[in-house]
């Protein structure tokens, strides 16, 4: 019986990021939703306000003995920009910031391990501002966001922003 672990991260518009990690072999499974905010049960145009404090993540289940987390985090540092706060090309916000949620003090040590190995490799120009911070609660959002790539690969955000990170990172 495998034991599924999950990984929490926020880097933008969460369409975006589930579209690549829907991309990687060893992802049980990937829900959009919100996290790190101040009321229970958000909507999506709460959340888009910016006055919760929710930021757009993903949650994703894996199994640690097919998918390191910290294979989880190379994804992430290349798969948005974690040098802009609260921004993501034109997705402007707190509920766009990047963020790493994470569940447990071994993914605490990874993922501040990581964030370090990526600053000393100098990936980045400018610093990276990404927030490390424990899961408190996780809230799906609305049914007609899952999958949103995959149900509408000819929408305007996902021809224009999607699928050229899609190429860029060689997963289309």
């Amino acid at each position: 019986m495998e034991k599924l672990e999950f990984a929490t991260f926020g880097g933008g518009c969460f369409w975006c990021l589930e579209a690549v990690y829907s991309k990687i072999i060893g992802i049980n499974s990937i829900t959009p939703g919100y996290s790190g905010g101040s009321i229970r049960n958000p909507t999506y145009e709460q959340v888009c306000s910016g006055d919760t404090g929710h930021a757009e993540v993903i949650q994703m289940s894996f199994d640690p003995k097919n998918m390191a987390y910290k294979t989880l985090l190379d994804w992430f540092w290349i798969s948005h920009d974690p040098t802009t706060l609260n921004k993501q090309g034109g997705d402007i916000g707190t509920q766009y910031r990047s963020v790493i949620f994470y569940q447990s003090e071994d993914q605490k040590k990874i993922a501040y391990e990581s964030k370090k190995n990526v600053e000393a490799e100098g990936m980045y120009d400018e610093p990276i501002v990404t927030e490390i911070i424990n899961l408190q609660e996780f809230f799906p959002a609305e049914e007609y966001h899952h999958d949103y790539y995959r149900k509408n690969p000819d929408a305007r955000y996902c021809t224009y922003i999607i699928k050229p990170k899609l190429y860029k990172l060689k997963l289309e």
